[in-house]
């Protein structure tokens, strides 16, 4: 008979498959093709770097969320506390009501509901309006109830998510749409490092380090209390969801590459999946499209909405947290309405800034214990890094500074986009030395 403190491996599989589903968003649907298409030749290379940032460095942040208790802020606090409070908060901004929740919504009008609208009313902003109430309002159904969120996302939603997946994904197998095209753009001179930073844009592992608190409370809600099991269930929920990650992420890069012959040449993953379908299963193909979108964007956006309205609820403990759902998904109706282009042009600048910053304090989190989580080098690490990640970001805003530039381009690594990662590791080394020193 099962105790307390044990799932079966059943129960098991169906949290690791809410897991996967809270991860798979429109971004992470979305980028995959364009990649394809645009790496042609190179798509092994090209999905490789794609997977270390959109795979390998979310489970490695659910890995280290569950080994410190859940908790992204305690993890973040090693540096300072005030700076685990900032930081904590940044992020979850950043995947909650700024960016991440309000593209799930319009990624989700975009390609789910605008292809079977009469011209006329792709004009118009109503229908927009009207949409994304509708939208967050199914999405608060589900977040006001976290402790049945591993049944209704886990049994009822991931099995459709990955049941319109496959079927497209099939049918490209059995019927390719042409051979795989040449390189080109950025792909054809460094396809690793390019698709490395394509993996940015997913946000998947800034999501990794605030789903992780979202698993251990949905076991915890299970009855799973011990701090071992609860880590083993997480850790088992984060190498399920990533192999489901890999294998869409891989099936759907093939659907790009091999669909130029057909479609062409397309401008973003969107378009190639709407052609790309209405090719593979004509008009019946814009209807599987929209449901594979729907249902990803509606996972991730009940996630993060669950997420954020817990992490708040803690710092703000006069706010409900049934109120701030209310308020996050209120809130990112409103977001939606700007627009995909703004939100994405919005986003870039500051995940090219914060993301190494999260990088380096995830990989120091596992090696904390050899200096005894000493402040001194996670606090050099992460100066050091930001002062590359800070300027990146700015670059990506076009507010430019010729004279760095020209001097952070001696740096290596710094033209393929991760010259933060030699300071990261001198910075390190630095407080290690004080470290020493002092002890």
């Amino acid at each position: 008979m099962k105790s307390q403190n044990t799932l079966t491996i059943g129960e098991n599989i169906v949290v690791g498959l809410m897991l996967f589903a809270l991860f798979l968003g429109a971004g992470n649907i979305i980028f995959p093709p364009l990649l394809g298409q645009l790496s042609g030749e190179s798509l092994v290379l090209a999905i490789s770097g794609f997977l270390i940032t959109g795979v390998g460095l979310p489970l490695l942040a659910v890995i280290a969320v569950a080994k410190s208790g859940g908790d992204l802020q305690g993890i973040a606090s090693r540096v300072h506390p005030l700076f685990g409070l900032i930081f904590t908060i940044v992020v979850y901004l950043v995947i909650g009501p700024l960016f991440a929740i309000p593209r799930t919504a319009t990624v989700s009008f975009e390609i789910g509901v605008a292809p079977f609208l009469a011209e006329g009313l792709l004009l118009e902003k109503w229908p927009l309006v009207i949409f994304s109430i509708l939208f967050f309002t199914v999405t608060v159904l589900f977040a006001l109830n976290p402790t049945k969120l591993v049944d209704r996302i886990g049994k009822i939603l991931t099995p459709i998510l990955i049941t319109v997946i496959g079927l497209l994904t099939l049918k490209s197998i059995i019927t390719p749409m042409g051979e795989i095209g040449q390189s080109k753009g950025a792909y054809k001179e460094s396809p690793f490092f390019e698709s490395f930073l394509q993996g940015y844009l997913t946000m998947d592992f800034l999501a990794a380090l605030v789903f992780g608190i979202v698993v251990i409370k949905a076991l915890e809600n299970k009855g799973v209390h011990d701090k071992k099991k609860l880590v083993k269930t997480t850790i088992f929920a984060g190498f399920i969801a990533v192999l489901g990650l890999s294998l869409v992420y891989i099936a759907l890069s093939y659907i790009g590459a091999t669909s130029i012959d057909e479609i062409g040449i397309q401008d973003n993953g969107g378009a190639i999946l709407a052609l790309a379908s209405v090719e593979l299963f004509g008009n019946f193909g814009k209807i599987i499209l929209a449901m594979t979108i729907m249902f990803a964007c509606l996972t991730t956006s009940i996630g993060l909405v669950v997420a954020s309205s817990q992490f708040f609820e803690k710092i703000i403990p006069k706010i409900s947290y049934k109120l701030l759902v209310f308020i996050f998904a209120g809130f990112s109706a409103i977001v939606s309405n700007v627009g995909l282009t703004q939100l994405i042009s919005f986003s870039i600048p500051v995940l090219l800034a914060i993301y190494p910053l999260a990088i380096v304090l995830m990989f120091l989190s596992f090696i904390d214990k050899s200096f005894d989580r000493s402040p001194i080098v996670y606090q050099l690490a992460l100066l050091f890094t930001s002062f590359i990640s800070i300027f990146d970001g700015l670059k990506a805003a076009k507010i430019t500074f010729p004279v760095i530039e020209s001097a952070f381009n001696y740096l290596p690594l710094y033209t393929q986009g991760i010259g933060w990662l030699i300071p990261s590791i001198i910075g390190g080394l630095i407080g290690f030395i004080i470290y020493k020193f002092k002890k």
